[in-house]
């Protein structure tokens, strides 16, 4: 979508996998016609509150949030995983458009399967689903 601007939020706490997840992230808003800035935040769970206050400012079309949260031997994994979709979910149903490439997975291998560009590029994915809801969103405005 030419000319949207989007904030790509990273909890980059895997930086390799998370790198690789911008990269395709990058590279569909690019191929779109966008223009993307990059944020980091601590974790997954801050992805949230950072879209919220970036929103806040109306500076950004969209948002694509992305991060890798891979299971241990307790449940915060689920905590993490479960409670950032959620708030994503909220943000996205108050009319904000995010993408959600926040991986949670069982090991690093899977995560790489999903972060590769060459493989299931889920950066690319997020930005394609922000993209459209912006899409979306503007063709409802205009009605």
């Amino acid at each position: 979508m030419k000319n949207a601007r989007l904030l790509i939020v990273v909890a980059p706490y895997f930086k390799d996998i998370c790198d690789e997840l911008v990269a395709g992230a990058a590279g569909a808003i690019e191929a779109a016609g966008g223009t993307h800035e990059r944020i980091d935040v601590p974790g997954a769970l801050e992805v949230p509150a950072a879209i919220a206050f970036a929103a806040a400012s109306e500076q950004y079309d969209a948002f694509v949030a992305l991060g890798c949260v891979i299971k241990g031997e307790t449940i915060h994994y689920e905590i993490v995983g479960w409670e950032a979709a959620r708030a994503i979910m909220d943000l996205t149903l108050k009319g904000h458009c995010i993408g959600n490439g926040i991986l949670t997975v069982e090991n690093e291998k899977q995560a790489w399967a999903r972060a590769n560009r060459k493989e299931q590029n889920i950066g690319k994915g997020a930005a394609n689903a922000a993209l459209s809801l912006f899409a979306f969103r503007k063709k409802f405005e205009q009605n």
